[in-house]
């Protein structure tokens, strides 16, 4: 029976979205689940799986024919023992990903940041495909980066790089989760414009916000924020501008120290469009020295929420390519 099937996981703080496919990279099932992280580490844990098992069984493939497994994950995290040490918007600390899957699947477990692996997934499939230096910026649940040099992901001395979420950019700004102050991640990812927007709708404004989240506070997201600002709404337009300018800032500080070709925009906040991609362009070219930003092009992800998937998949690709590789648990 022939091994040639991957599976690619996207495990997110509120989504996984699992798929497989062939060596060609060509996907043959998908699903996605909610994480489940309130749950408690079981229950994700037993959701990853269910993902595993049922792309398997919509594409009619036994567990004998997997050749590989591809996850990203929120971190920090170690791809070299399948460690996840801390996920926050999973609760996780010090959870062996790598090692529970390779029990129970019995294959090879290729594990990375996700947006390390959303940024393979754009440079082998989507917007970087000529590009050699790219950074992927995914805007969510929080606001992290993956960072392409020479064709290659930058991991960095200890599989930490790419956290741009904590680069601050506020020095009076809000308490972050990482215990630093006014984190981008706490002034621009979709759950910071949810916060804000219901700080708003608390004080007695916001109420074309409310409106599209039907009334009800605790339905605000950066989704019906995003509604509000396309139907003209002038604060819900002044929150997205504000977070664009937040993450121009410190996508500026990375156009000035790494020279990169592309910039990549994803995650669902970058759904809003151009609204925020003007206020970071803005920002951006405010910013950056000329010869840093000559040639510099920001774009979103032309992969849409397959940007992580593709990038698992990618990675697993290379493990049959090149074995032995590290990352296998």
């Amino acid at each position: 029976m022939p091994t040639d099937f991957l599976v690619g996981v996207d495990l997110g703080g509120t989504k996984i979205f699992t798929v497989l496919a062939d060596q060609s990279a060509e996907i043959l099932s998908e699903v996605r689940l909610d994480t489940e992280s309130d749950r408690g580490m079981n229950v994700v844990l037993g959701n990853v799986y269910r993902s595993i098992d049922k792309v398997m069984v919509d594409a009619g493939v036994a567990s004998a024919q997997m050749a590989a497994i591809g996850v990203g994950a929120p971190g920090p995290l170690d791809t070299g023992t399948g460690v996840i040490h801390e996920a926050p918007n999973l609760g996780w600390r010090d959870v062996p990903l790598g090692r529970l899957l390779t029990e129970r699947y019995s294959v090879p477990v290729l594990l990375d940041n996700d947006a390390n692996l959303a940024a393979l997934g754009e440079k082998r499939y989507g917007a970087g495909r000529d590009a050699g230096d790219l950074v992927y910026i995914t805007v969510s649940t929080g606001v992290g980066a993956g960072i392409i040099i020479n064709n290659k992901i930058h991991h960095g001395h200890s599989d930490a790089a790419g956290e741009i979420g904590h680069i601050s950019v506020d020095p009076d700004g809000p308490e972050c989760g990482c215990g630093s102050i006014g984190c981008l991640e706490t002034l621009a990812s979709g759950t910071a414009l949810a916060r804000q927007a219901k700080e708003l709708v608390a004080s007695g404004s916001g109420q074309g916000i409310l409106e599209r989240a039907g009334g009800a506070i605790d339905n605000i997201s950066a989704r019906t924020i995003g509604e509000a600002a396309a139907n003209g709404d002038a604060e819900a337009v002044r929150l997205i501008r504000q977070a664009g300018t937040c993450l121009g800032f410190a996508i500026a500080n990375l156009v000035n120290l790494l020279n990169p070709s592309l910039i990549v925009i994803g995650g669902g906040v970058a759904r809003i469009g151009p609204i925020l991609f003007d206020a970071i362009e803005v920002e951006v070219r405010h910013r950056t020295m000329p010869a840093s930003r000559k040639g510099l092009r920001i774009v979103p992800a032309a992969l849409g929420d397959r940007s992580g998937v593709m990038g698992a998949i990618a990675l697993a690709i290379e493990h049959l390519e090149y074995f032995p590789t590290p990352g296998v648990y």
